[in-house]
């Protein structure tokens, strides 16, 4: 039988709000501690093939690292994951500027993004439910955006993250959740084996902004379309993994129709036998290798250091709102935004 859902205090902001931390766990052992700021997913702990458990989550033990210059671990991100370019687009007939947070571009919703605030948490059964609002003209974004995100373990050790979404004013939203995994729980992810069903992915230019083409991973070392380890081509010389300093990618999924729930990604750390599977209803995961980790940032004992951490986002393309050609990331008054990902976790034999 599942365990309820424990709730405690985990500390408080700057004007005397509190965090609360959420632990969400399994019959098997599983154990996923998650706040209601920024949704942050703290810790995972899973077993390895030995049974021995390790927490495979980057992150931090303290608040303070989450409200400096964190590189979103564990966080939920919007309005709009990853860049839009010069924070500007057009909308109906209206231009509209964001902050730009990213060189000259909007990055992950701006500053602070969903990842800073203060969720409205509650327990429904077992499901730990946020609810945000953000509020027209809210980062430069129009409307009034009613957020929701559902998290839950299921027994077959999966996080199950589950977003929706309604507005009264058409709005870009392109939700997605950041966490960095090293499902060694320690080192380096280069021999972490990756394998991701996608024939093609969006290529950028040197301000990681999308040309607007889409590029085939045949012949290049983008292709992981059978499992390869991370590191064996990351510093090939090839002009993408110049202009993301190694994987910073959106890749584009194969697979059923849109919207259908299907496996986008598998991850083997074959020294512990741990494995990642990333299920997800969205058109494209973006797959970022920690290239700008550089080991300034510590947490849990251990310093994060340059490509000790992945990220698997499940999210629309970059820069939809500029890019008529990609997948429509517009919601409308009537609406409603939804989408699902899972994150189950095995170990092989």
């Amino acid at each position: 039988m599942q365990a309820p859902i424990q709730q405690a205090p985990f500390a408080r902001l700057p004007d005397g709000r509190q965090v609360q931390v959420f632990t969400l766990a399994n019959a098997a052992g599983m154990r996923v501690r998650i706040l209601d700021l920024g949704g942050i997913i703290t810790e995972i702990h899973v077993p390895d093939r030995d049974g021995v458990f390790a927490d495979v989550a980057l992150g931090f033990d303290t608040l303070d690292p989450y409200l400096g210059d964190s590189p979103y671990f564990g966080a939920l991100i919007g309005r709009y994951g990853n860049r839009i370019a010069g924070g500007r687009f057009s909308l109906d007939g209206q231009a509209y500027t964001l902050p730009v947070n990213n060189g000259k571009n909007h990055l992950h919703g701006g500053v602070p993004g969903f990842d800073r605030v203060l969720w409205r948490s509650r327990i429904e059964g077992n499901e730990l439910v946020l609810d945000y609002r953000s509020v027209d003209g809210e980062q430069g974004y129009p409307g009034n955006l009613d957020a929701t995100v559902r998290y839950s373990l299921g027994e077959d050790n999966a996080i199950v993250v589950r977003f929706s979404a309604v507005t009264d004013r058409a709005t870009p939203v392109n939700l997605t959740q950041h966490s960095y995994f090293n499902l060694a729980a320690g080192g380096d992810i280069l021999g972490h084996e990756m394998m991701i069903d996608a024939d093609n992915i969006v290529p950028i230019d040197a301000s990681l902004i999308p040309t607007g083409a889409l590029m085939p991973v045949a012949g290049t070392p983008f292709d992981f379309r059978s499992p390869a380890p991370i590191g064996a081509r990351i510093d090939a010389p090839n002009e993408q993994l110049q202009h993301g300093g190694g994987y910073d990618h959106c890749f584009v999924l194969n697979g059923a129709a849109p919207g259908a729930l299907r496996l986008a990604a598998r991850v083997r750390e074959p020294r512990s036998g741990r494995v990642l599977e990333l299920f997800t209803q969205e058109p494209g995961v973006q797959f970022y290798s920690g290239n700008f980790l550089d080991g300034s940032l510590g947490g849990k004992g251990r310093s994060y250091s340059y490509r000790s951490g992945f990220c698997l986002e499940p999210q629309h393309f970059p820069d939809s709102p500029n890019q008529p050609s990609f997948p429509n990331t517009i919601l409308r008054p009537g609406e409603t935004y939804a989408t699902e990902s899972r994150f189950r976790f095995s170990s092989d034999a």
